[in-house]
């Protein structure tokens, strides 16, 4: 059975951000793309499954988070070796952006890239989506008050690495406060 006509464009009404999420999680247009379209079809197979009175943004970021950890989690049994390509390029994907400090953008996408995605994940949900807390709880399937601890620990590190300090010294400066 197909989903109906209403659910159908409230899906369409959340592909912008849901598309800005999945690339801010896997910092590759083509990654994205699949992403995308991975949450989409899912949502689609399962639209019975939405509940009308949840905001369908939440529903299919959660989705789109699903699919990426389950990646992740799929990829972690293997041992890739990165090509240059598919790093991801700060400069080609904002160059064409209209803003007054592209430096800026650029020193951000690279810093985000560089934070543990525990932390650039519920970072970005409520920075650039604007989710609640307890929306990005229900999301990544956390305690609201470890989304507040992730936040807190990922400004902390973001506002290290724009300020110069590289990531290395970060994880070796978390360790030693664990140590001690």
């Amino acid at each position: 059975m197909d989903a109906p006509t209403a659910f159908r464009q409230q899906l369409l009404g959340a592909i912008p951000r849901l598309r800005r999420y999945a690339r801010s999680l896997v910092f590759d247009a083509g990654a994205t793309d699949d992403l995308v379209q991975t949450a989409l079809e899912r949502a689609l197979a399962h639209w019975h499954q939405f509940d009308q009175r949840r905001d369908i943004l939440v529903w299919t970021i959660s989705i789109a988070h699903n699919a990426y950890m389950d990646d992740r989690r799929r990829n972690a049994r293997f041992n890739f070796v990165t090509p240059h390509e598919s790093q991801p390029d700060p400069l080609h994907d904002v160059a064409d952006a209209a803003s007054p400090d592209i430096g800026l953008r650029i020193d951000l996408m690279a810093a985000l890239a560089q934070l543990p995605a525990e932390q650039r994940e519920p970072l970005l949900l409520v920075a650039l989506e604007q989710f609640s807390y307890a929306e990005c709880a229900e999301v990544l399937r956390v305690p609201i008050g470890t989304v507040m601890s992730r936040i807190s620990r990922g400004r902390v590190a973001l506002r290290a690495l724009l300020d110069g300090v590289p990531a290395r010294a970060l994880h070796a400066g978390a360790a030693l406060r664990r140590v001690v």
